[in-house]
């Protein structure tokens, strides 16, 4: 088991939230190493959450145990669950979706339901609002100093009834590959697709061929432009747009030095598709 517990959260910085979960982590063991994700998630933003923690959690130690709370149904009937990827490492969060891109992706092994009246930080019984705090840092301490086995955690639920967010397929129609925008590589404005570099590449895309980009918002057309494929962001004009291939080996469409969400006013999620057709110069 490693040593590492890793925060995810919608919370913020601004007040005192975050660093009550490490205190609860800290007084649960003292030699637990406590990391940030993120605490910049956008509030009540699930989507968004589940696409972070699978952008994240292979790079981390085998045993890495990841916290994440971006909960609007805190206190509600939804549960409160521990699941161990495929990979190795455990995630402690609500039921709520935030597992989507990990089960779709990286793979979940099993899930264990927690039980909130019983496996909670002592003496916060009266608090239900408050569980990034009284459940998942205390129990994700608790898992990542050894105190408590993954299996100890509470009963085992069925992979089947994990809350899954909707998504986007991977298809190939005529010559033209179709996914969607994940999410959006945030300071820069570049658009991450769920089109992994060996899918173009079964309809013959290579770097420094001529791409089709379509954009679609539900049915609406909002962005169709033939774009360059290139290996770095250098091999373009300054505000000029590209395809590249991002740092999970997904596809990306950007502008050099500028944001292409912003531009063109482009979203996330499972209203947001993208078709990639490769141009043939004659």
């Amino acid at each position: 088991m490693g040593n590492y517990l890793v925060l995810q959260t919608d919370f913020g910085l601004g007040d005192g939230a975050v660093s009550a979960m490490y205190g609860v982590a800290h007084t649960v063991s003292r030699e637990i190493v406590v990391e940030d994700l993120t605490h910049d998630i956008p509030p009540y933003d699930i989507w968004s959450a589940s696409y972070r923690l699978l952008q994240t959690v292979a790079y981390w130690p085998e045993g890495t145990v990841f916290v994440s709370v971006v909960d609007p149904g805190v206190g509600s009937a939804r549960r409160s669950v521990a699941a161990k990827t495929s990979s190795g490492h455990f995630v402690i969060t609500p039921d709520n979706g935030t597992l989507t891109h990990l089960h779709n992706n990286l793979g979940i092994e099993e899930v264990r339901q927690i039980d909130e009246v019983k496996s909670r930080l002592p003496h916060s019984e009266d608090s239900h609002t408050f569980h990034g705090r009284d459940v998942y840092a205390y129990n994700g301490a608790r898992l990542a100093s050894g105190e408590i086995l993954f299996e100890e955690l509470g009963a085992v639920v069925s992979l089947e009834s994990i809350v899954q967010l909707e998504t986007v397929p991977i298809t190939i129609e005529n010559d033209v590959v179709k996914g969607g925008i994940d999410i959006l590589d945030i300071r820069f404005g570049s658009l991450w697709t769920n089109i992994p570099l060996e899918v173009v590449k079964k309809v013959g895309l290579e770097p420094n061929d001529l791409v089709q980009v379509t954009i679609y918002h539900k049915t609406t057309k909002v962005y169709q432009n033939t774009v360059t494929f290139v290996r770095s962001f250098a091999e373009v004009s300054i505000g000029q747009p590209l395809v590249y291939v991002n740092s999970l080996l997904n596809i990306g469409v950007a502008i050099n030095q500028a944001s292409f969400s912003k531009v063109y006013n482009i979203g996330i999620g499972k209203n947001w598709k993208i078709d990639l057709k490769k141009v043939v110069v004659s």
